[in-house]
């Protein structure tokens, strides 16, 4: 690593994070991965439900030429949150040969979820382009900071993750580039 970049600080104590017992049976496994799609598929919901409500709006927003079609954006959040899903399941189920619950990663996790549910609701709720800037560059740092976690315990579950933080780059550029031309 380079002198110029400092490592993020870890929080968890060097034993990690002691549960009574974290057991690994298949049915464990299986409300794991019901709770990570579901987790998940009510964020993307709400998501949609924001942006089918105030879809008009939207479309009045004067876009660079670059702008994506916009056929293009549900299917591109589909595969993302897909993803997001699986590599949340993968990265649980790696813990299953511990009695440690890895708090940070998981956390940063639900923060992405909860900031990505924020962002839709400032940008299509609240229709206010410089709130949801400064929540997409705070989703950014949370995705950036779970894939990092993640990479500790599993890297194909931090790989998972890598094209949503390269969509939220993309929509970090698209919503910085829609507050100026629309201010």
């Amino acid at each position: 690593m380079p002198n110029h970049i400092l490592p993020l600080p870890r929080i968890a104590p060097p034993g990690g994070w002691q549960t009574a017992s974290m057991p690994s049976s298949p049915t464990t496994r299986a409300l794991a991965l019901a709770g990570s799609v579901g987790s998940v598929t009510g964020t993307a919901a709400a998501g949609a439900v924001m942006t089918t409500r105030h879809i008009g709006w939207y479309r009045s927003l004067s876009k660079p030429r670059w702008f994506p079609n916009e056929l293009a954006l549900a299917p591109t959040w589909s595969l993302v949150y897909a993803g997001q899903a699986v590599a949340a399941w993968l990265f649980w189920r790696a813990g299953d040969d511990r009695d440690e619950l890895d708090v940070p990663a998981l956390s940063s996790y639900a923060a992405s979820l909860g900031l990505s549910l924020a962002w839709a609701l400032s940008f299509f709720g609240f229709r206010r382009l410089s709130v949801s800037l400064v929540v997409s560059c705070a989703l950014w740092l949370a995705v950036a900071t779970t894939v990092r976690e993640f990479a500790r315990r599993h890297r194909f579950a931090a790989a998972l993750l890598l094209p949503y933080l390269a969509w939220v780059s993309v929509a970090t550029a698209l919503n910085l580039t829609l507050w100026w031309r629309n201010r």
